[in-house]
């Protein structure tokens, strides 16, 4: 098994659906009946739910019908409904795998929630989430990412949404299928701006500002948070961005797109000029095809040295048509559109732990150094010496599975964070804030005496302060990922604290945390979140040299 890095972290994020599908949080007052809200949006009248100061509506539509003959296109117009609409479920989740306590997926999924203090005209920061899953799995209403906190606790305003995924989403037609099927390799992306603009009309009957909306995702949701930073239609309807262990620095050219178009339709026996008969074919089919085609499309290196250069044909991502996607979000350098937009981006210190967990990779917490060898060779070749001793020297008292841990998490999330970062800061526009997440799990990788530490995801419980004591007084629950030790409340108070501020004003701050800088080329100042904060000067300093030298960063 080679290690995971970042050119293939989308397509193994793909496959991790319990990831997005972990326990509830006990969110709601146990016993209480409970009491409706409701306000008038542009479509309609809709009732939600008050829960403990909360005002919270879920499954609001904000697009039209995208089966029969919209599919692949953009949705059919919304229209408006007489009386009250009760949205107190979840909507359904793009075609995917059944999704545990939600509503079985469906094609026509475009449905956002709300949370909000109140319904009022405060004027609050609106967060608005695009969830993980890579470009195929996920929805708006996983448990972990469970607005009600941060809105409680930190007077915002949050907004997630459900869009079409995978195949449905980013099938690239538009060389086949004509005018009426232009963006078709980004029908994913324009899902996603229509929530932007849904809020844009909607918010402010809500308690939100408009006019300050912050973006952010983590994973995949970084990933899409990347290509809306990119975006003309997007730009509009957002003033600040986070990019979270999600780094897409570049995306699918079109030319690779194509022949992925090709390859399915040759699957299906569907010939080109046939291609019309996609919109007969059920969407369960679809899914199964899609399974059987490379996962998501891998960044593949032309000269196996410098990452981030091309994808591979079979895999279904937003594609760089020159239009929706004029360019890559953060190759050659950063977009100029969002040149005065603040930005966060970062990741977490042990983000391979989850992938060990999640693919039952055991074997990594036995190896020696000699094993260290022979597991990164597969991937770096003559360079492997170079990269171990770079790491041996920097912390010598790190073991065998520690250095592959740290190797394989900075390869994944960490050299494009630092990219996109070095990048921002070269446009002399809005400061660019860069973070690692470092709270330890104490819960041991199943099969080893390896602890998660920080694994790829467990930031998403901890940045919607999802991890507090019950509200009912009750002893606290062990977190998924985030294990028994108290110290993650702090931690999750922090980083949450730090994003809401961010939200309200462009700057990251919290009361029990240092001032954070805006990063900059000369001590590359680095904000560590957990539950004591601090500010790291150059950090990891010597590893990213030795990246650089051997072209891949």
């Amino acid at each position: 098994m080679t290690p995971l890095n970042r050119r293939a972290f989308l397509a193994q994020v793909s496959l991790t659906t319990a990831a997005l599908s972990v326990p509830q949080f006990g969110f709601s007052s146990a016993g209480r009946p409970p009491e409706f809200t409701e306000t008038e949006i542009i479509h309609g009248r809709i009732r939600g739910t008050r829960q403990d100061g909360v005002n919270i509506f879920k499954g609001i539509p904000y697009g039209g019908r995208i089966s029969g003959d919209r599919r692949f296109r953009r949705p059919a117009p919304l229209e408006p409904w007489t009386g009250v609409r009760d949205t107190l479920q979840v909507g359904p989740p793009a075609i995917q795998a059944p999704r545990r306590n939600e509503p079985a997926p469906a094609e026509d999924c475009l449905f956002l929630n709300v949370w909000t203090p109140a319904n009022d005209n405060r004027q609050r920061p609106v967060m608005f989430y695009s969830h993980g899953g890579g470009f195929v799995i996920g929805s708006g209403a996983s448990a972990s990412q469970d607005g009600s906190n941060l809105a409680r606790n930190f007077d915002v305003v949050v907004v997630q949404t459900n869009h079409r995924l995978g195949l449905l989403g980013f099938l690239y037609l538009d060389e086949l299928a004509g005018s009426d099927y232009a963006g078709s390799g980004n029908m994913g992306m324009l899902d996603i701006v229509d929530g932007l603009k849904w809020v844009h009309d909607n918010i402010a009957r809500f308690g939100g500002d408009p006019a300050n909306v912050m973006i952010f995702g983590e994973s995949g949701g970084g990933a899409k948070t990347s290509c809306l930073y990119t975006m003309p239609s997007a730009a509009p309807y957002f003033n600040k961005a986070s990019i979270e262990s999600g780094p897409g620095v570049r995306m699918t050219p079109k030319e690779v797109a194509a022949e992925t178009t090709a390859m399915l339709l040759n699957k299906l026996n569907i010939a080109p000029k046939d291609w019309r008969k996609l919109l007969e074919v059920p969407a369960a089919d679809l899914l199964t095809i899609q399974a059987k085609l490379p996962s998501v499309a891998p960044f593949v290196a032309k000269n196996n040295k410098k990452p981030l250069m091309d994808r591979r044909a079979g895999g279904f991502a937003p594609v760089v048509d020159g239009v929706v996607l004029p360019h890559h979000p953060f190759d050659p350098a950063a977009p100029a559109l969002s040149r005065n937009k603040p930005l966060l981006v970062g990741w977490n210190e042990d983000e391979y732990t989850f992938f060990a967990w999640e693919r039952k990779d055991t074997e990594f917490a036995k190896l020696d150094f000699e094993g260290l060898q022979k597991r990164l060779d597969p991937q770096y070749g003559e360079d492997t010496p170079k990269i171990i001793a770079a790491y041996r020297n920097a912390n010598p008292n790190a073991s065998a599975p520690e250095i592959f841990v740290a190797v394989s998490s900075i390869t994944m999330m960490g050299l494009g964070s630092v990219d996109i970062a070095e990048k921002k800061v070269k446009q002399n526009g809005a400061p660019v804030y860069l973070y690692n997440f470092g709270y330890k799990s104490e819960k041991k990788i199943p099969g080893t005496d390896y602890p998660m530490g920080t694994p790829h995801a467990m930031d998403i419980s901890f940045k919607f302060n999802n991890e507090i004591p019950p509200r009912d007084g009750s002893a606290p629950k062990e977190s998924f990922f985030g294990g028994n030790r108290p110290e993650r409340f702090a931690a999750s108070h922090n980083f949450a604290e730090l994003w809401t501020t961010f939200a309200k004003t462009g700057k990251p701050a919290a009361r029990n945390a240092p001032a954070w800088p805006a990063y900059n080329l000369k001590t590359r100042p680095t904000m560590r979140i957990s539950e004591q904060c601090e500010v790291i000067t150059n950090r990891f300093s010597e590893e990213l040299l030795m990246w650089r030298s051997i072209g891949r960063l």
